[in-house]
């Protein structure tokens, strides 16, 4: 069996290529009800947002996507392949996206999450983010919407 920083050895961050939104896309369906389409992470690209991938040379393991502009960025979305997860791999790229972004000159950070999703809330709480107030119905659900909390970090970490 391999330790966490073992795994975590095996992947790199680089900048998302389109070539890889194939496998971004597939972990996106992986991981969520209601996945980022390819169209949305053309977009990002074109538009000049970070884009990174956590990768081997063979395998996307996981994504992140910030823009930043005036002094702040948003988060725009972090996941990790369920196969991946809690190995330390989504805190690492949001560790490196908020280095990033305050490199850029950003002085703040601001994400939503979805009410329910209890494991992307301890993770943003474990970096120092904190809940500044909510988005009522901004996520599509299985039964209708579901609300976001806006949560917040003041930057550099």
């Amino acid at each position: 069996m391999y330790s966490a920083s073992e795994l975590q050895s095996q992947f790199g961050l680089r900048t998302m290529r389109a070539s890889d939104l194939d496998l971004v896309v597939q972990n996106e369906v992986s991981s969520y009800e209601h996945p980022w389409t390819k169209r949305i992470f053309i977009d990002c690209l074109r538009g000049g947002y970070l884009c990174w991938v956590l990768a081997s040379k063979d395998k996307v393991v996981g994504h992140g996507v910030m823009s930043v502009a005036i002094g702040e960025c948003h988060l725009l979305t972090l996941c990790v392949h369920p196969d991946h997860q809690r190995l330390g791999h989504g805190k690492r790229m949001l560790r490196f996206l908020l280095d990033k972004a305050y490199r850029l000159n950003a002085s703040v950070c601001f994400l939503e999450v979805r009410h329910s999703n209890n494991e992307a809330m301890a993770l943003y709480q474990s970096m120092g983010f904190f809940p500044i107030g909510e988005r009522k119905n901004y996520y599509p659900a299985e039964q209708g919407r579901e609300d976001a909390v806006i949560m917040s970090l003041g930057l550099p970490l």
